[in-house]
C-alpha cells in the first residue's frame, strides 16, 4: 500500500519531455541558475559519461574538457532545475560506464558515431540507386 502511495506521488513530479539519450552521447543539458532574484539558463555540453538510479532518482554525468581540465556534472533526470536536454551526437560505446575517458587526452577521448536517433542533426544524403549499381562512386579515377 504505501509502495503504491509512492510512486502516485513520484508519477505526477516525473518529466515526460525527456528525450531518449544513451551513454556516449553528446548532449547539451540546460539548466537554470538562480542568482539573488535574478534566473538564467546555463548551457553544460559535454559527452554522457553514465546514468544510475531508477524513477525519481535517475540521474546521469556528463563530462567535458574546459582549460585543458576535465569536468564532470551530475544531473538528475526529473529536476525542475533541468530545462531542457539536447542531444546533438550519438556515440557508439561498448560501456555501461565511461571512467575511461578520465585517463585519455586529446584525440584519443573521441568516440564513434552514430546516426541513430540524433535530432536536429541533419542526417548525410544516400547516394542514387543508380550510382551504386553502376559503380560509380563520384570519386575520380
Amino acid at each position: 500500500m504505501s509502495q503504491q502511495l509512492i510512486d502516485k506521488v513520484n508519477a505526477r513530479y516525473m518529466r515526460k519531455d525527456n528525450p531518449d539519450f544513451t551513454i556516449g552521447d553528446t548532449v547539451d543539458v540546460s539548466v537554470r541558475i538562480i542568482e539573488g532574484d535574478k534566473e538564467r539558463t546555463q548551457v553544460f555540453s559535454g559527452v554522457v559519461m553514465g546514468r544510475r538510479g531508477s524513477g525519481m532518482s535517475e540521474m546521469f554525468t556528463v563530462r567535458r574538457i574546459v582549460n585543458n581540465e576535465g569536468v564532470e556534472r551530475t544531473f538528475p533526470l526529473h529536476s525542475p532545475k533541468v530545462s531542457g536536454i539536447n542531444v546533438t551526437r550519438g556515440g557508439k560505446v561498448r560501456r555501461a560506464k565511461l571512467y575511461y575517458l578520465r585517463k585519455r587526452v586529446g584525440k584519443s577521448t573521441r568516440l564513434k558515431d552514430t546516426e541513430r536517433h540524433v535530432s536536429g542533426v541533419e542526417q548525410p544524403a544516400a547516394r542514387p540507386a543508380a550510382a551504386v549499381q553502376s559503380g560509380q562512386t563520384g570519386q575520380k579515377a
